[in-house]
């Protein structure tokens, strides 16, 4: 089988990925599995009376697929309607993560087949010519699952290791490329160690340290093969640099190129009550989404964004809250949210059972602040939304709440509340799956009509 090479932006030349895995897919025997029928459509779904405790527009609704699995985090659909999705360990170490295999087999909307494999939690997973893969905290393991698979064939491959796994920011999301139309390679998160680089972390007045000695191997993007084993972190590159926690992450399919949702820095006032007031910290600073652009740099730790003034120098760095320093360099997002939301994953939706609206957005699913939210003047998140697009790759709209009460109260903490939203993944028919980590629930959200 001739096997078509593509030429990197480095030089590297990358093997083509579909002739590769379509070959390594095709070489595992389909004979020890029946293969998999077609996934039902949307139209048999059995809606829960109250959606599972969610609200949505009018003419959708939804089906709890799963509920209490653990710490649910980000999910993926194969081309047969089989979700994974990517348990994460459970912090007293009372039970461990891996990946949640999931079919439902009548198309009613709840999964009746359930299967666990891997012995170590995880937060990210994709999927992608017929293999799935699987984001642990320090590496990044690849599975053959051939289309026509519920479970993998035999143990998973190291895709890279040694990754960095301590300090503030530890999980990992993994997005296939595409990028420029170049195959072959994946994208990985590295999020910062720290909340702003300080020489003691999280402590008030410490200075930051500059330059900050993250910057090289955290805060940022990588970019590795994505089918080449035993890689490191050197072996990777440096796609962005300066985003402290950009676990949101995924690619335009109509202009195949990457974007991320950051995650905004804590403490302004806890940390420099001199500078910043209570209500300051309560919506500084936003949230923000980025169209990621090799070579760039988003500012983390020196600048973090006002949405009233853009761009501003970080009290570590001699900011006062107003000048903007040597953020004049970082580019301003192209859209932004609310403070302290901690957006967890992204979505460009793509399909044809959503009205036409939809089809050019991407939802981005909010875990919720930390914030006490009666003084959270936004709402403490605990949500989804749906950012329109316009033909340009650029939001055409301010975002709006899609899914939201998940919660289960009308103020919210992490210790309080019913359910968390973590994970989104658009199924074969055009369904969302949304995940939560707090309740273990899955969603399967439908549209009906009006």
């Amino acid at each position: 089988m001739s096997v078509r090479s593509l030429s990197h932006p480095s030089g590297v030349r990358l093997v083509g990925a579909a002739s590769l895995t379509l070959a390594l897919a095709l070489g595992a025997s389909a004979q020890d599995e029946q293969r998999l029928p077609p996934a039902p459509d949307h139209h048999d779904v059995q809606c829960a009376p109250d959606n599972g405790g969610i609200t949505l527009p009018p003419g959708f609704c939804a089906a709890v697929v799963a509920d209490q699995v653990g710490r649910a985090r980000h999910i993926v659909t194969s081309p047969n309607g089989s979700l994974y999705v990517a348990l994460a360990d459970a912090p007293n170490g009372s039970a461990l993560g891996g990946v949640l295999a999931l079919r439902d087999t009548d198309g009613d909307g709840d999964a009746d087949v359930t299967e666990r494999f891997g012995d170590k939690g995880g937060n990210g997973i994709a999927y992608g010519f017929g293999h799935l893969f699987f984001a642990q905290n320090d590496r990044l393991l690849r599975y053959v699952l051939p289309p026509w698979r519920f479970l993998p064939i035999g143990q998973p491959k190291t895709v890279v290791s040694g990754l960095p796994a301590d300090g503030d920011h530890v999980n990992k999301t993994v997005v296939l490329g595409g990028f420029d139309g170049y195959l072959g390679t994946l994208f990985l998160n590295i999020g910062s160690a720290s909340n702003a680089c300080q020489e003691e972390n999280r402590v008030k007045g410490s200075p930051g340290i500059d330059p900050c000695p993250e910057l090289p191997v955290r805060a940022g993007v990588w970019q590795f093969f994505a089918f080449r084993s035993n890689q490191t972190q050197d072996d990777g590159r440096r796609f962005v640099k300066g985003a402290r926690n950009m676990v949101a992450l995924d690619i335009n399919p109509r202009n195949g190129r990457l974007y991320g949702v950051q995650n905004g820095r804590d403490q302004l006032h806890e940390l420099w009550p001199d500078v910043f007031t209570p209500q300051q910290d309560l919506v500084l600073p936003s949230e923000e989404l980025f169209r990621l652009d090799f070579g760039a740099d988003y500012g983390w730790p020196y600048c973090f964004h006002d949405p009233e003034r853009g761009k501003v120098l970080a009290p570590e760095y001699g900011g006062d809250g107003e000048i903007e320093g040597r953020c004049a360099q970082v580019r301003e997002p192209l859209s932004w949210f609310p403070a302290h939301w901690a957006p967890l994953s992204m979505l460009f939706y793509t399909g044809h059972q959503f009205p036409q609206r939809y089809r050019r957005g991407a939802f981005v699913a909010f875990h919720g602040s930390r914030f006490d939210p009666v003084n959270q003047p936004e709402g403490p998140g605990y949500n989804v939304v749906f950012v329109p697009f316009g033909n340009n790759g650029l939001p055409s709209g301010d975002f709006e709440v899609f899914a939201d009460g998940f919660a289960g109260t009308p103020e919210p903490t992490p210790e309080t509340a019913l359910h968390r939203p973590v994970g989104l993944a658009q199924g074969p028919d055009g369904s969302l799956y949304i995940t939560d980590d707090k309740g273990g629930r899955i969603w399967r959200v439908v549209y009906t009509g009006n």
